[in-house]
């Protein structure tokens, strides 16, 4: 039964615990606890209308630093709530970020390859790859029309353009500094790339293919990870893991608002007028009310949750 918000349960993928947790939408207590996992649960994939969740096994190390990459790309069964197969992405190694094409199939960086995997949900299977033209690709996002995939390529300094239908590399666009995370607006016409160094977001015209604008982060000690623009465009949340802050950004990049949350916070999710924050150093999660533009309540979650998804 779907909660008064619309939706039925909350899937959280502990990094540190490695582990996919389902939680209560409603009361957030933990109610399945699925391990066993290799080194690392990283990020998350939900599609809601499938009844799915994909959660790739990157490595037991870092980006740039991973020496033992994973090949495994795990389904949920969101309704089961339980892990019902694995993908093998071999030879393709250390999977991470993954986003579903208009295509209907899924596209996920494997970065110690360096390529864009093509896998078939009906299949579950990779039937392509798309060379990234960068040392390791690390997140990757797709432009709402459907026309051009770019991922961002962290210790480079680069964010690869390749042509989705044709799945050809176009070229890179140089950033000045090595980065951390990749968003596009709502008009594609805007990639904002997060700075990994200085507390900075690199604002680049997709249509003259460079860096236009640097923005600082208000209130953002140090340098930033992930950014995440809201369903509806509205705003764009900034996490900052060394900071402990999230950032509450203005579409225009005119406002912004920096709220305390937890340590070392990571990816974001959705739901009505709320952003929920997880945060993958205390195992904390927090809810910050957007209208409000501050802090609402917080709960506990496993050892330290990276990704979050409603379904």
């Amino acid at each position: 039964m779907a909660n008064a918000n619309g939706t039925r349960g909350l899937i959280a993928v502990d990094k540190m615990g490695g582990k996919v947790l389902f939680l209560n939408p409603t009361t957030y207590e933990t109610e399945v606890e699925i391990g066993g996992f290799p080194r690392t649960v990283h990020e998350l994939l939900v599609v809601p209308e499938t009844g799915l969740a994909y959660v790739p096994i990157f490595g037991d190390g870092v980006h740039g630093r991973n020496p033992n990459p994973q090949h495994h790309l795990c389904v949920f069964d969101l309704h089961k709530r339980a892990h019902i197969t694995t993908i093998d992405t071999r030879p393709y190694i250390a999977p991470h970020t993954l986003k579903l094409g208009p295509d209907g199939l899924i596209y996920i960086t494997c970065e110690n390859s360096a390529v864009v995997a093509v896998i078939d949900r009906k299949t579950n299977k990779v039937v392509e790859t798309i060379d990234s033209g960068s040392t390791n690709g690390h997140r990757l996002i797709i432009s709402p029309d459907g026309q051009r995939l770019y991922t961002e390529n962290e210790e480079d300094a680069t964010i690869s353009v390749i042509d989705l239908p044709k799945r050809k590399l176009l070229g890179k666009i140089k950033t000045p500094r090595p980065l951390a995370g990749i968003a596009i607006s709502a008009d594609g016409h805007t990639v904002v790339a997060v700075d990994d160094v200085l507390p900075t977001l690199f604002l680049i015209d997709t249509e003259a293919g460079r860096v236009t604008r640097e923005l600082r982060l208000e209130g953002a000690p140090k340098a930033a990870q992930i950014a995440r623009y809201a369903p509806d465009n509205s705003l764009i949340g900034v996490t900052s893991n060394n900071g402990d802050t999230v950032s509450l950004i203005d579409p225009s990049f005119g406002t912004q608002t920096a709220i305390k949350v937890g340590h070392q916070p990571m990816d974001m999710t959705f739901r009505g007028d709320e952003l929920f924050v997880a945060c993958q150093g205390d195992g904390s999660v927090h809810v910050i009310d957007i209208p409000a533009r501050k802090h609402k309540t917080s709960f506990q979650a496993g050892t330290g949750c990276e990704s979050l998804g409603f379904f």
